[in-house]
Parts: C-alpha cells; structure tokens; sequence
C-alpha cells in the first residue's frame, strides 16, 4: 500500500492539490483510499461517536499519508470554507515564521537576544541584568527567566492580565525574573537545563521581533514568506490593541490550510519540490528542548513552539503537533509519514485536548496501522 501513496506522489507532484483542477484530480486519484479509510471499523466508531455526542465539539477531521489525503469529515456545522479558531495553535506557525527569518538572513539565529529589539521600551520595569541574556530560543521553548505562567491564575504574566493593557510586548519586558521556592525544582536540575512555564506574552513578543527584525508587517511577511508557497488564502488574523497581529493565538484558518502546514513539517520543510523551511529548523522544531510534565503515564515534551508526546499503541509512535485551547490538534507522526487535524471547539476544558488525543491515539493511528500492518512496531 505505501508503494501506492509514493506512486500518487509523483503523479502528484507538479502541480498544487487544493487548487480546483488539482482537487478535482486528488479526488479522483484517491477515492479508493479514502474509500478504504472510510469504511474502517474504528473510522465508523469515531464517526458515530462525534455524532450522537461522545466526543463533543468536533469540527472536522482530516488525515493525510505520504501527502496524500485520505480522509476528510466536517462536524456540528462546519464545512469545508469554514475557518476555526484553533487558539494556541498559532504559536507553532510562529515558530515556524521565526525559523523562516532566520533562513532569510533576516534574524541571524533563534540565539539573539531579545532585549536587542526593543531598545525602545528600556528602562524596563524590574530591572535586571539577566533579562538582557534572554533568547529568541528561551521565547520558542517556553523558558524564559520572567515571572509568567498562563496556568497559574497568581502568576504577574498570566496572559489574562495582559489581555487588560494595550502594551503586550511592555507587559511581558517588564515582568520580574521569576523565583524559585525552597520545595520549587530549579532549572539546572531539569531536564535540558530548562524550566518549562506555558506563557503566552512571551510569544506575542516573538510577532514583535519579526516585524522589527524584518521590516514588514507580519501579516505581510507571513504571506509572502509561508502562506501564498503553500496556496493558503484569506487568512483571518486577530488583531491586538497595538494593531499588530495575535502570535500567540486565535489564527483562523480553514482545515486544509493547517494540515498544508502539517504537511510542510512532515516533509521537512519542503513543498512542491522546493526547500520553503529549512530541515534542520523542521528537526529542532520537533525535537524535545524542555521536559514539560508527566501526566497519566504520558511525558509531554516541548520544542520550539511544538508539543512532542509518544502515541498510538503502547506509546510507540513519537508525534509532534500543534495545540490549542478547545482541544484542537494538528499532528504529525514521522514513523507513518502521517498528518493529522482535529479541530475542536470545547474551549475552557482540558477534557477537550484528552478526547482530541483519544481520537487521534487509539482511532486514528490504528486504523492507519490495520491498514498498513507492516508499519506496526
């Protein structure tokens, strides 16, 4: 079977799959394999699940192999054209519009201070000499020294109290350096030499950067630089108060479009042939930078601005993807050359992310591997 998905690749390989002719000629190259898919036992269970309400606010599902696409369902009133807000999401794109200003000679690495690009906002409040030493990379792995945790509720930089002013790159600059209790775990005795706190500020500020480092409105260079390579249209940007777009969340973008976005990233960086994302940031990307927790028997890793985490059966599949509140994933699993969306709307419940990878662990992949049982561990 996989001999099949390489053949369609090359068959497919000159000209853009969602364009109208493209898609007319996928849908036609692919209907047996879709076909397949559809019919599985496990893709039957799911769909009736997502029906009759055991997983709840799912949108749409859809499934890619080798860069094929394979399956594709919309739920509880959405459809094709439909854009999702898919939250934070969006951080994992920011990094990926990071890694392509630095492959553009425009940021000479994710290593630069970032204090450099905002000499305007100096003297910052708290002052302290290690803020000068905090990186692009410490913003991209979720590390930095500044007091902010959006899973804290007392934490200074929880991103609630940000939404408040209209400065959010002086919001989180001016932030203290954060402390360390007596019973607290330090950095240097983590894991990576990191201490993982989820802080949502931090990549605002990263949309920042690029605007500065670039000299163009991000939205512009996004579109330039990602979005029109991969044929992706009308994208819907959150605008904060300081009239820059939202890096840190609430994108709206069309399901096809994130699992393009996926596809980049499990083809390493390239795309209708061309190098668009360089390889090596694809693989940094995808590898663990800082340990984040171990929960339910599962540990949660973090590279830069993705989600890492072993899935499928017994754990054995590793997978990085996209993440947002509401229980939105957006999945690659390198070993099945395998893309995943799942976008979900349960905003404000943690139960959405564990339906999301319910679906995505025990239906998704193993139905894929019933489908391609040379490919099961």
């Amino acid at each position: 079977m996989k001999t099949i998905y390489l053949l369609l690749i090359l068959a497919l390989a000159n000209f853009n799959p969602f364009t109208a002719q493209g898609q007319q000629r996928l849908q036609s190259q692919k209907s047996g394999n879709a076909l397949d898919m559809a019919s599985h036992p496990k893709i039957i269970a799911l769909d009736s699940a997502i029906k009759n309400g055991q997983f709840k606010n799912i949108t749409s599902i859809l499934v890619a192999q080798d860069g094929v696409t394979i399956y594709e369902k919309y739920y509880n009133g959405y459809a094709e054209a439909s854009h999702h807000d898919t939250r934070s999401a969006t951080k994992s794109i920011t990094g990926m519009l990071i890694g392509l200003a630095i492959e553009n000679g425009f940021i000479p690495s994710e290593k630069e201070p970032v204090a450099a690009y905002f000499e305007d906002k100096q003297p910052f409040l708290n002052p302290d000499p290690r803020k000068q030493e905090i990186t692009i990379e410490d913003l991209l792995t979720m590390s930095a020294t500044l007091e902010c945790d959006d899973d804290n509720q007392f934490s200074m930089g929880n991103e609630e109290r940000m939404y408040l002013i209209e400065d959010y790159y002086r919001f989180f600059l001016d932030l203290p350096i954060r402390g360390y209790a007596g019973f607290a775990t330090k950095p240097e005795e983590l894991p990576f030499g990191r201490s993982f706190n989820y802080c949502t500020a931090g990549t605002v500020l990263l949309g920042g950067i690029l605007e500065r480092s670039t000299g163009m409105k991000l939205e512009d260079f996004a579109d330039q630089y990602l979005f029109q390579p991969l044929g992706i249209e009308n994208v819907k940007w959150q605008i904060t108060p300081m009239g820059t777009p939202m890096t840190g969340g609430g994108l709206g973008l069309k399901s096809r479009d994130y699992l393009k976005l996926a596809m980049l990233m499990q083809q390493e960086g390239q795309w209708l042939g061309k190098q668009l994302l360089s390889q090596d940031w694809v693989r940094k990307s995808a590898t663990p930078q800082v340990f984040v927790r171990d929960f339910q028997g599962s540990k949660y890793h973090y590279g830069y601005l993705f989600w890492l985490q072993d899935l499928g059966p017994d754990d054995s599949y590793p997978t990085f993807y996209m993440s947002g509140n509401g229980g939105s994933k957006i999945a690659v699993i390198p070993e099945l050359s395998l893309t995943v969306v799942i976008t979900s709307s349960m905003y404000g419940s943690f139960q959405g992310h564990l339906q999301s990878q319910e679906i995505l662990s025990d239906y998704l992949i193993n139905a894929i591997l019933d489908h391609n049982p040379e490919q099961e561990k």
